[in-house]
């Protein structure tokens, strides 16, 4: 599928660094094309020579500009006649074209007989497309009158019907066209019209209102109905997040945190405010807007503290969790998620208790704490049967995934297949793509810790194509983590390679330092098996340091792996003895197996390629007999190939 956007030169978008997005630039006509379109629009009438030069000059060859000024000229009398045979019934010399686009469509909109340039304003506030019930609705006049009023804006090109059934709609000719008939009404006149439409929207459509919240929501907040604008974007923003549509949803919480503003000082609005920032900083997780995040989350503390309000004080420390753990803060990520977990079991709050589990059990997973985090997980699991799509359901699925990931890590395949399946349920029956991503990634985490690569590919390509497509950043920097190592050690090593430098590169630029140590270390690996050794050691060195930095033990001991690997193709082997050796003592005390068991097979490959067969057999065979228990076959094969090579 492609879809194409067309947008204006000063649009904001976060697209450019995408893979999957190509910008084609539309320039304005050169000066060929523009005598093409003039001559389509004024005909051969030598004389209009030295007005053709004119226009083109005055427009720079814009086609829209171009086209509004012919059809000023028109209006106004210099041009006589019908499109294609224009003549001149002026004298060219006395011509002025306005310097700007818009300056010509105000002049036009201004010449407009008064009932019609109403008309056209009152469709302006209603936004580019205009249904005609709507319209009638506000405008409150005789539908023959409407009627004929929308046929002249529709031959002076300023409206067109775009569609006939089920209900009549018009449409702007331009966005432009829109601007300039919104621009001009007078503040007052514009607030009581967006006032009156919110009436008239809720009058028209009664009990259908939730599809309409986000439309209702903006004529609530310019018409300055401060109360309703709130808890309308509210709901607008619980509706965007519940699709997924987190930058959507984010907007509309920031756009109710204006209207409270205006909103006299109360308790009421200053619990409106924290829960608001709450819900903006939710919607700004999936994008890994730290700084954002920190502003709002501390935003809302201060708020909550000075309420005295201990249940919003404890969200804020669960979520202040998340915020600690991706900024490198383990200690107090870990801290925070406690006090939010005393917080409600406190106050029995069983909602808060599991948004404070969820948090925590994140926080000691990144910590390499992967039987606590299990733990704290598992507390937050509910089945949620009758309400696969709540909120409950979303807490659990996520929890579910990491739970997998977690005993992945510790090598209990089955029980974290067992939790991905079940994640993976829950997320299906919700159809959350943010739920989903996160399923299929931790039903993938078992296979690639386990070796199944292909297997692995497969569910991690689903999880990456959701992130990829709603730009869940701080998702995809993980998955792209697993998914590059899985490229990487089933033979595509190019892919791992370019997929892992981009991720790299965007953890780093988004500055989450737990997940960029993580990246970096596995660009690491990649770059040694793609026969970049000079590259490798400078990556391992700097995801090493990073892992110590931010206490992840875990990562220390997979970067010492890596780094002895490397070492083991020096003269000596005592730097890659040392660095397996306190890797290894990492992995057992963390009980990492798989970790152990791979930090073993290099050692004792080490050991026999710098001393012979027989000094690297014991680490061997511990590393045999740990795949063999945990069913990694890849990985046990490995283990007894170079057992035999070591002799009986």
């Amino acid at each position: 599928m492609v879809l194409l956007v067309n947008y204006r030169p000063e649009y904001e978008h976060g697209w450019s660094g995408k893979t999957y997005y190509t910008r084609l630039r539309l320039n304005t006509l050169a000066r060929a094309s523009a005598d093409e379109l003039l001559h389509a629009l004024l005909g051969e009438d030598s004389e209009l020579g030295p007005l053709e030069e004119l226009l083109v000059a005055r427009t720079g060859g814009n086609p829209f500009f171009l086209e509004e000024s012919v059809r000023t000229l028109v209006e106004t009398g210099v041009l006589t006649g019908e499109r294609g045979r224009y003549r001149a019934a002026r004298p060219l010399a006395a011509i002025q074209v306005p310097a700007t686009v818009q300056a010509i469509l105000a002049a036009r909109i201004d010449r407009l007989p008064a009932r019609e340039k109403r008309l056209l304003q009152s469709a302006s506030v209603i936004g580019k497309d205009v249904p005609f019930a709507l319209l009638q609705a506000v405008e409150d006049a005789p539908e023959e009158e409407l009627r004929q009023g929308l046929a002249h804006l529709q031959s002076a090109e300023f409206l067109y019907e775009t569609s006939l059934f089920p209900d009549l709609e018009y449409t702007f000719k331009h966005a432009l066209t829109h601007e300039v008939a919104y621009g001009a009404l007078l503040h007052g006149h514009r607030r009581a019209l967006h006032a009156r439409l919110v009436t008239v929207i809720e009058r028209m459509t009664p009990g259908r209102l939730s599809e309409r919240v986000d439309r209702l929501a903006y004529h609530a907040l310019y018409g300055g109905l401060w109360d309703k604008a709130v808890i309308l974007y509210r709901k607008a923003g619980g509706k965007a997040a519940a699709r997924s549509a987190y930058r959507e949803a984010a907007t509309c919480f920031e756009q109710a945190l204006v209207a409270l503003g205006h909103l006299a000082k109360s308790r009421v609005r200053d619990e409106q405010a924290v829960d608001l920032r709450l819900d903006l900083h939710n919607a700004l997780v999936p994008h890994g807007e730290v700084g954002r995040m920190l502003e709002t989350v501390h935003e809302a503390e201060r708020v909550a503290a000075a309420l005295g309000d201990q249940r919003r004080m404890g969200q804020v420390a669960a979520y202040m969790t998340q915020d600690y753990w991706w900024t490198g803060q383990p200690d107090r990520a870990v801290a925070s998620g406690q006090r939010a977990l005393a917080i409600a079991g406190k106050l029995g709050d069983s909602a808060l208790e599991a948004i404070a589990n969820m948090r925590l059990g994140q926080a000691y997973a990144s910590l390499g704490e992967y039987r606590r985090a299990v733990e704290a997980l598992g507390r937050n699991v509910e089945r949620a049967e009758k309400d696969p799509t709540g909120g409950a359901a979303l807490r659990s699925a996520a929890s579910l995934a990491w739970m997998a990931w977690c005993l992945g890590y510790i090598g209990d395949f089955v029980e974290a297949s067992a939790r991905g399946e079940e994640a993976l349920r829950l997320a299906e029956a919700a159809q959350h793509d943010l739920s989903l991503a996160m399923a299929y990634a931790g039903v993938a985490r078992p296979y690639l810790v386990r070796g199944d690569f292909p297997q692995a590919v497969s569910w991690l390509g689903r999880s990456m194509e959701i992130c990829r497509r709603a730009s869940f950043a701080p998702l995809f920097l993980l998955v792209a983590g697993d998914l590059g190592q899985a490229y990487a050690l089933s033979g595509r090593v190019e892919e791992g390679l370019a997929l892992l430098q981009e991720a790299t590169a965007q953890s780093g630029a988004l500055n989450l330092l737990p997940t960029h140590a993580w990246n970096v270390t596995m660009l690491a690996e990649v770059c040694a098996l793609a026969g970049r050794r000079g590259e490798a050691p400078v990556y391992v060195e700097r995801g090493l340091a990073l892992a110590r930095a931010h206490r992840q033990r875990w990562l220390e001991a997979e970067a010492l792996r890596i780094l002895g690997q490397l070492r083991a193709a020096e003269p000596a082997p005592g730097p890659a003895r040392a660095a397996l050796e306190e890797a290894i003592g990492i992995a057992r005390e963390m009980g990492l197996q798989p970790l152990l068991g791979r930090c073993h097979l290099a050692l004792g490959r080490a050991l026999a390629r710098a001393s012979g067969p027989e000094a690297g057999r014991e680490h061997l065979e511990q590393a045999a007999t740990l795949f063999r228990d945990m069913g990694m076959r890849f990985w046990l094969e490995r283990a007894e190939s170079a057992l035999g090579r070591s002799g009986p």
